[in-house]
C-alpha cells in the first residue's frame, strides 16, 4: 500500500470501530475493495463538489469499507454486495449533510419543476423535452444535468430506504443476516418492476454502473435513462414503505 493509502488507512482505522483482523490483514482487504470505492465513487461523481470533492469521498468510502470489514468479517463472495450499500450510504449521508447543490442550482431545480408540472397541467400529458425548455427558458444541456440531479436524489432516497428504512427486520442480526435480509427487499422489490426498469436497477446496484454509463450499454439517451430510473425508484420504494 503506498505513502496516501498509509495514511488514509491510519484515518479510517480510527474511525471505524473495533478491528477483527490484525492491521496487515485489514490493508490487504482494503486495497483489494478499493476499485469497489472508486467505482462507487465515480456513480456519485455528478455530486462532487468544492466542498466535498472526489478525494474526500474516497476517503468516506474507505472508512465506510472499514467499517464493513470489521462488522462482517472475513469476506466472501457475498461480501461485495453487502459492501457497496454501506460505501453508498456513508458517502451520501456526509453529502446530504454538506448539502451538495449549490442555492442556485436548488432554486433552478424548483423553476424546471414548477414549469414540467404547469405543463403537464395545461397539457393533459406529460410534456415533450422541447416543451419543458421553452417554457423553462433552458437549454438542453442544462436540463440534461437536471436530469441526472433528479435521478440522483431519487437514488438517494431508496439507498436510505435499504439503509436504515427498515431496521425492524434487522435489529439484533448479525452483518450476514442483515446483508441476506436486505437483499431479500431488494429481489422482492425489484420483482414489482418492468423488465427494463429492473435492469436499470441491476446495472447501477449490482454493476456499479454509472446512469451515463447504463446509457451507453443499453443505447438510450441519458434522459430515458433517468426516466426509467426514477420510476423504477419509486415503484420499488413504494413496495419497501408499504412492507416497512
Amino acid at each position: 500500500m503506498n505513502a496516501t493509502c498509509a495514511i488514509d488507512y491510519r484515518y479510517a482505522a480510527e474511525q471505524g470501530g473495533a478491528a477483527l483482523f490484525a492491521p496487515g490483514a485489514e490493508q490487504k482487504w482494503l486495497l483489494q475493495y478499493l476499485p469497489l470505492v472508486k467505482r462507487i465513487v465515480s456513480q456519485l461523481a455528478l455530486q462532487a463538489n468544492q466542498v466535498l470533492d472526489r478525494e474526500d469521498m474516497e476517503q468516506i468510502g474507505l472508512m465506510g469499507l472499514l467499517e464493513c470489514l470489521r462488522r462482517y468479517g472475513t469476506p466472501d463472495e457475498q461480501f461485495g454486495r453487502f459492501a457497496a450499500l454501506r460505501i453508498r450510504g456513508a458517502i451520501l449521508d456526509e453529502l446530504r449533510r454538506q448539502d451538495w447543490r449549490p442555492r442556485q442550482v436548488r432554486q433552478q431545480t424548483h423553476r424546471i419543476r414548477d414549469a414540467i408540472r404547469q405543463l403537464a397541467r395545461q397539457l393533459g400529458r406529460v410534456p415533450q423535452e422541447e416543451e419543458i425548455l421553452a417554457a423553462a427558458g433552458i437549454d438542453a444541456k442544462t436540463y440534461q444535468e437536471f436530469l441526472q440531479a433528479d435521478a440522483c436524489e431519487a437514488i438517494e432516497s431508496l439507498d436510505e430506504l435499504l439503509q436504515s428504512g427498515h431496521e425492524g427486520f434487522v435489529c439484533g442480526a448479525s452483518a450476514v443476516e442483515e446483508r441476506v435480509l436486505k437483499e431479500r427487499l431488494l429481489t422482492q422489490a425489484l420483482s414489482q418492476l418492468s423488465e427494463r426498469e429492473r435492469l436499470v436497477l441491476t446495472l447501477y446496484y449490482q454493476h456499479e454502473l454509472s446512469l451515463k454509463e447504463i446509457a451507453l450499454v443499453l443505447e438510450l439517451s441519458d434522459a430515458r435513462v433517468c426516466q426509467l430510473s426514477k420510476q423504477a425508484i419509486a415503484k420499488a420504494s413504494r413496495y419497501l414503505n408499504e412492507r416497512g
